[in-house]
């Protein structure tokens, strides 16, 4: 029994992995594949986009031509022997210059007149091409294209023809311009791809390989052989069949076509249509490499599935050997978990009693914070409740004593003290909320300038000067232009005040780092103790004298700042006076 069931799990074994090895050969082959195609597909992209290139360099040209006087002179009224020697010999130097293969004049009945190969065996001189497509079509009055087989020369190229007319507006006869295609077509050579181009009738007209030219891709029908034969497409070339057959592999195109070493090859085919040329361009993708990709891919797997199977099978020996270690690892573990649940308990408690403390710290933070506000608005508060109390006190005896225009001074008095009141709760909310303006980009250098108009006056006051220095190149910044013009003004007021009205220079410059722009402020005043720098940001914390200001300007500062992504610092200059930093995020 024992013996019949290991016969049965080892064919079971083996089926499956068969299969995987089938389904490895058939996933690895349609990538390859597809792969295949899209390397096909680049090629056939660029080869497109060449041709197309190769054409539009010429096509305009014969119009062109058509429009010159010595042209239109010439088929308007042929001149003697000498004239058309000078047309040849324009027409042969026109065709050198714009790198074409041969330009040549047509008559209306559509006999060549002039050519630039007038002095080659293979002159067009004396031709007549009243049987081309593109000569019926520029006398028609369009602009004839064609392509085909020199019935001449004997030399493949395209043909673009344009009507040329006299001075009453009546077609006199054609200019035709013939480019060839050899060396366009030698350019496609690849060790693995070919490359064929087709006509409307389905017959190669360029390749790769010579074999396949003047071959039918598709089926030679009488109406495709009578085209080709009235137009003269091929001149007396015979056109015989290419012989392919087409199949459909892993949902791909595949041709089978022997070339001109007589052995038949496997290819992946792509093709595109070039409508304005009439032709059609197709690659070849040879798939010996691909099936050569998908054989090295299955002989790998299957060896990593013998080495995978030798593994198991090791693995499986020792399961026996295994099994009285797992139990004793089993006992060694369960006492193990015990020691950890142990010692899990400990650490859960100290973590309570860590949190606790941590709470306990928090909330002392708040309370000393709130003690800290509490005692300075308290300060604030008193002092401008006391005197309005004092000044309502008075105002009524005044009032007694029918004194009231000195009686109305103290009500003034008390009026302007609650307004002082009000300006403290009123820069409390600047601090305390956070203001929903959204983000903007602002260049920095028109901010500071409108900031040093608005403080100009407190400036000149206390008889100082500011010197900005911004380089030309700096970046723009995220923030707010009202409340950023809000915190320069507010820096350069109290760079003023440090400098206690004995008058001097505030320098303001920029820098940009990284993703970070920042403006520097520096007075040269007495700089910041290292004993209050922690503080000078707290609200209600100043060094000003009673009266002076409510120690809220560089906390609404901070905040703002803060709600920009940036930050605000301050330090001593090594040469004497506070500089502040104003850091703010770059835009872009």
């Amino acid at each position: 029994m024992a013996v019949t069931r290991r016969i049965v799990t080892a064919v079971g074994i083996a089926a499956l992995c068969l299969a995987l090895v089938f389904a490895v050969a058939r996933f690895v082959r349609a990538a390859s594949f597809a792969e295949g195609v899209e390397t096909a597909n680049a090629t056939l992209r660029q080869t497109v986009n060449a041709l197309d290139g190769h054409l539009r360099r010429f096509e305009t040209l014969p119009a062109l031509l058509a429009r010159q006087v010595e042209v239109r002179e010439f088929l308007s009224a042929p001149p003697d022997a000498d004239g058309v020697q000078r047309m040849n010999l324009w027409l042969k130097y026109t065709n050198r210059v714009i790198e074409a293969s041969d330009l040549y004049l047509i008559a209306a009945d559509g006999t060549t007149l002039a050519a630039s190969n007038f002095d080659r065996d293979e002159s067009f001189i004396g031709q007549n091409f009243t049987y081309r497509p593109y000569f019926t079509e520029a006398m028609a009055g369009g602009q004839g294209r064609f392509f085909a087989l020199g019935t001449t020369s004997g030399i493949r190229g395209y043909y673009f023809a344009s009507p040329v007319r006299d001075w009453a507006g009546r077609i006199v006869g054609v200019v035709a311009l013939k480019i060839g295609v050899d060396e366009v077509e030698a350019a496609w050579a690849t060790p693995s791809a070919q490359t064929l181009v087709t006509d409307p009738d389905g017959i190669v007209f360029m390749a790769t390989d010579p074999l396949w030219r003047y071959r039918g891709m598709l089926e030679l029908t009488a109406d495709r052989v009578e085209r080709t034969r009235t137009s003269r497409r091929y001149a007396d070339q015979d056109v015989l069949p290419l012989g392919q057959s087409v199949a459909q592999v892993a949902g791909q195109r595949l041709v089978t076509l022997a070339g001109s070493d007589g052995v038949a090859r496997d290819y992946l085919s792509v093709s595109r249509d070039m409508p304005q040329a009439g032709w059609s361009v197709h690659v070849l993708l040879d798939t010996a490499p691909l099936h050569a990709r998908v054989r090295l891919s299955v002989v790998a797997f299957v060896m990593f599935l013998g080495v995978a199977l030798s593994l198991a099978w090791a693995l499986w020996q020792r399961r026996a050997r295994l099994a009285e270690r797992i139990a004793l690892q089993a006992a060694a573990q369960a006492e193990l978990e015990g020691q950890v649940a142990a010692r899990t308990a400990d650490l859960r408690q100290a973590n309570d009693e860590l949190h606790r403390m941590q709470a306990d710290l928090v909330q002392a933070g708040k309370l000393a914070a709130l003690g800290r506000m509490s005692a300075a608005l308290s300060h604030e508060i008193n002092q401008p409740l006391a005197a309005a109390r004092n000044y309502a006190e008075s105002a009524g005896l005044l009032i007694d004593r029918d004194d009231l225009p000195r009686a109305r001074d103290n009500i003034g008095q008390i009026l302007s003290l609650i307004d002082r009141m009000a300006a403290i709760a009123r820069h409390l909310r600047h601090v305390a909320r956070k203001p929903d303006e959204p983000l903007k980009t602002l260049p920095l250098a028109p901010a500071v300038a409108e900031a040093v108009a608005t403080a100009g006056a407190r400036l000149a006051a206390s008889g100082v000067t500011v010197r900005v220095d911004l380089p030309p190149d700096l970046p723009a910044v995220k923030g707010g232009p009202v409340r950023l013009q809000q915190v320069i003004v507010n820096l350069l007021c109290n760079a003023a005040d440090a400098m206690d009205g004995t008058g001097g220079v505030i320098e303001v410059a920029a820098f940009a780092t990284g993703p970070s722009v920042t403006l520097t402020i520096r007075d040269h005043g007495p700089g910041v103790a290292p004993a209050i720098r922690d503080r000078i940001f707290d609200p209600f914390f100043t060094t000003k004298t009673v009266g002076s200001g409510l120690g809220l300007g560089l906390s609404i500062s901070y905040n703002i700042l803060q709600d920009f992504g940036g930050d605000l610092r301050v330090d001593t200059h090594p040469d004497g006076g506070a500089v502040f930093s104003v850091v703010m995020q770059a835009a872009g």
